[in-house]
């Protein structure tokens, strides 16, 4: 049986994942269609949080920089989630003829969100190898950044293998899972008491 994922793979994520870190995040997905065009916007966010998240720790300057920092943590954080949310229904599509067996795993994670901690693997293992590289750092802090790197490699290759194995279980109709909705209550005004409460 053809799989349905013929054009994506774990392996195919991880190095459109490393080309982004290594050209400046400009790279384009492999495939304009969906789910490629959510994976590039998902990745994109996560590296516009990383970026916002390290400024948002500053010290050195007025509350009202932060501030600003938080906001626009809460707006790629949004899109970030809706991104995922959009991988999983591409993919889920691509699985609406197959029917999983009664006894199909019902696994708790999604790919979407499998997808996302990638990403977000592919971020950390970009900086942590920065650090490795650093000539001001003590020979102690290269090393322990060596030793954390390998640990985030090792992470990642798992979580690899995880996504594979799910997808050509849900082809094969052995396992499913759905779409869960992040449903943001913080970013709705109608949700949110302290939005909704100022009217």
């Amino acid at each position: 049986m053809t799989s349905p994922f013929a054009s994506l793979d774990a392996r195919a994520i991880v190095a459109y994942h490393d080309a982004c870190m290594a050209n400046e995040r400009t790279n384009a997905p492999p495939h304009a269609d969906e789910p490629w065009a959510s994976i590039a916007t998902n990745h994109r966010c996560n590296n516009l949080l990383w970026d916002e998240e390290d400024q948002a720790r500053r010290t050195d300057v007025p509350d009202s920089a932060i501030a600003a920092n938080k906001r626009a943590i809460d707006g790629y954080n949004q899109r970030r989630n809706d991104a995922i949310e959009r991988i999983d229904e591409a993919l889920l599509a691509q699985l609406a003829a197959i029917t999983p067996a009664p006894d199909a795993w019902h696994n708790s994670e999604t790919a979407g969100s499998i997808v996302d901690r990638l990403s977000i693997l592919a971020l950390k293992i970009h900086h942590m190898r920065a650090q490795t590289l650093r000539s001001d750092a003590s020979a102690a802090h290269v090393q322990q950044c060596r030793e954390k790197l390998a640990r985030l490699s090792l992470q990642r290759d798992d979580l690899a293998r995880c996504l594979d194995a799910l997808l050509d279980a849900a082809a094969r109709g052995r396992a499913f899972w759905r779409v869960y909705r992040q449903f943001k209550m913080y970013n709705d005004p109608t949700l949110n008491p302290y939005l909704y409460s100022q009217k």
